[in-house]
């Protein structure tokens, strides 16, 4: 009897094998079926929730270790007690290991953040680059952990997306699966890096994905979650912030100084947000101008921000010691207006000086410094109908965030989240909203959106804006051989008089060639070299174009509408 039920045995285990073996061809070939797919979300988001985790915790070990903190949240009480010289040689020599990292391991010395996960899910099928990504993540994990100042969700996003990115390459996901799974990443990632699950979720189809399809919802949810349960296992069911009471709105009278908090932090975002492109305009501007190796340049913005800590430690990391002090209004005037300006030159000398990081935390601890300032002067003047000027603080906390991310309704509940006071939603969403619709009209819609179209990547305005460069001329050319090939010669006449693309050019450039030549196609040729006639590869036809685009946008619009 033993013989025949060890030969059963074997035969159940060659037969779940077979299926295993089977399942995976068919989710290679086909892709996920709906349950597969719930799974795989549910994977990724405790691979991202995990990253997340590390990454915090990363950071912690490594303040603790160079600025001898046993609180990493009071770092810069800790810093505040350190030798000049120490404050001053720790993030220079984290941004010279910064600049080496990069330098070594992306392209371009720059380090990956939200902006290329938005690029990414957009225009890459939802993918983007590994090599890069875990570079930056710890460049950035290096830069906060050595004073550098700015946010840790920055990494975390990208960190999330090259996860997804690996998990859709294995499983030949195609466009529409590859930026689900990239938002099921970013949900998690940013549930488990503020124990936020709304927020993340919401922030994944608002900032990432860009809209709010029925189908990327379910799995979307269930990372989200999943990161949300790894943060709460490792730091308990708690907020990033505690507020000493609750706050009380003052009947209605007091909404319209939200109104005007609102237009305030819109300007202040605005501020935050040009003074780092500036920072970056002039960096590479000096950089340039003195010769200096790229890899130095994280060094020489690591040294001015030990500078500026030696009189100022409230710089340094991502800023929630001095966030919670303007939340339960411990701070004067005078310090929270200081400490919110120096903050903004803080954040703009770290990432001008491309040492990695997010914009997230910080704005944050801008917008709640400017919402106390807000509130300790309108509480002055209007004492009998105003309510505790704190309450400004944690309104101007979202205001100033969501005008940076241009993401009014996860930052609204992210900042709840973070706090756990609802009761004050109505003051919160009133300077939300004011400062996102002032602040999306000074920059593109966003800092990030911002940072795009400045590489020249046209996000901002839609699909039907940044779809035309999805498409290479040479792809949708009719060769020679094609029996509906243009005519060489009337080729060679529209090349004569300056007709042509590149084989390597977009319908971005094409298009508009149209538009202004008026003609049916357009030559398509490689240009040998100066002084040496062009090759005639073939022609992009106008009709061929049109129904690429208009399939294009129809695809969209099915994801977006699914």
């Amino acid at each position: 009897m033993a013989e025949p039920r060890k030969s059963m045995r074997a035969q159940i285990w060659q037969d779940a094998k077979t299926g295993l073996r089977n399942g995976w061809q068919v989710l290679l070939l086909r892709g996920p079926s709906q349950f597969q797919f719930w799974l795989i979300a549910l994977m990724i988001g405790i691979a991202a929730g995990f990253a997340a985790l590390f990454f915090r915790k990363g950071i912690n070990a490594l303040q603790g270790v160079v600025y001898g903190a046993e609180d990493t949240s009071l770092i810069h009480s800790w810093a505040a007690d350190l030798p000049w010289c120490w404050l001053l040689i720790v993030p220079t020599l984290g941004g010279l290991v910064v600049g080496l990292i990069l330098h070594h391991f992306t392209p371009d010395g720059r380090a990956r953040s939200v902006a290329d996960v938005i690029e990414g899910a957009a225009l890459h099928e939802g993918r983007v680059e590994k090599r890069a990504g875990v570079a930056s993540a710890l460049a950035s994990l290096i830069t906060l952990g050595t004073g550098g100042s700015s946010g840790r969700e920055g990494p975390v996003v990208h960190m999330a997306g090259v996860i997804s990115s690996w998990v859709s390459n294995r499983i030949n996901a195609d466009g529409i699966t590859g930026r689900d799974l990239m938002g099921c990443a970013v949900a998690a990632a940013v549930s488990a890096s503020f124990n936020a699950p709304i927020a993340g979720a919401l922030f994944a189809l608002e900032v990432v994905l860009r809209h709010f399809a029925v189908h990327a919802f379910a799995p979307i949810v269930i990372a989200s979650v999943a990161g949300t349960v790894i943060n709460r296992l490792e730091f308990g069911d708690v907020t990033e912030f505690v507020l000493p009471t609750a706050s009380a709105l003052e009947f209605y009278v007091e909404l319209p100084a939200f109104l005007i908090l609102g237009l305030v932090c819109g300007m202040v975002a605005t501020a935050m947000m040009r003074s780092i492109f500036l920072a970056e305009d002039i960096a590479s501007h000096l950089q340039i101008r003195a010769k200096l190796p790229r890899w130095l340049r994280p060094a020489v913005a690591g040294l001015m921000l030990g500078a500026l800590a030696i009189w100022f430690p409230h710089i340094i990391g991502v800023g929630y010691e001095t966030t919670s002090a303007a939340l339960t209004g411990e701070l004067l005037l005078h310090e929270a207006i200081v400490f919110a300006a120096l903050k903004v030159v803080a954040v703009a000398i770290t990432l001008g000086g491309r040492m990695g990081g997010g914009v997230f935390s910080p704005s944050l601890m801008v917008g709640a410094l400017t919402g106390l300032a807000f509130g300790l002067i309108a509480t002055a003047i209007l004492p009998d109908v105003s309510g505790a000027h704190t309450l400004y603080a944690l309104a101007g906390m979202g205001a100033v965030s969501a005008a940076v991310l241009g993401a009014p309704i996860s930052t609204t509940l992210i900042v709840f989240e973070l706090t756990g006071d609802w009761q004050t939603g109505l003051a919160v969403m009133v300077a939300v909203s004011t400062s996102t619709a002032l602040g999306s009209r000074m920059v593109q819609r966003s800092f990030f959106l911002a940072q795009l179209d400045r590489r020249g990547t046209q996000l901002a305005a839609g699909p039907h804006a940044y779809v035309l460069s999805m498409f290479r001329v040479a792809k949708l050319m009719r060769g020679p051989d094609d029996p509906r090939a243009a005519d060489e010669d009337r080729c060679w006449e529209l090349i004569e008089d300056g007709i042509y693309i590149d084989g390597n050019a977009t319908l971005e450039a094409a298009m508009p060639i149209f538009d202004r030549a008026a003609v049916p196609f357009i030559p398509v040729v490689t240009l040998a070299g100066e002084g040496q006639p062009p090759e005639l590869w073939g022609a992009l036809f106008h009709v061929d174009a049109l129904k690429t685009y208009n399939r294009a946008l129809a695809a969209v619009s099915e994801e977006e509408h699914s």
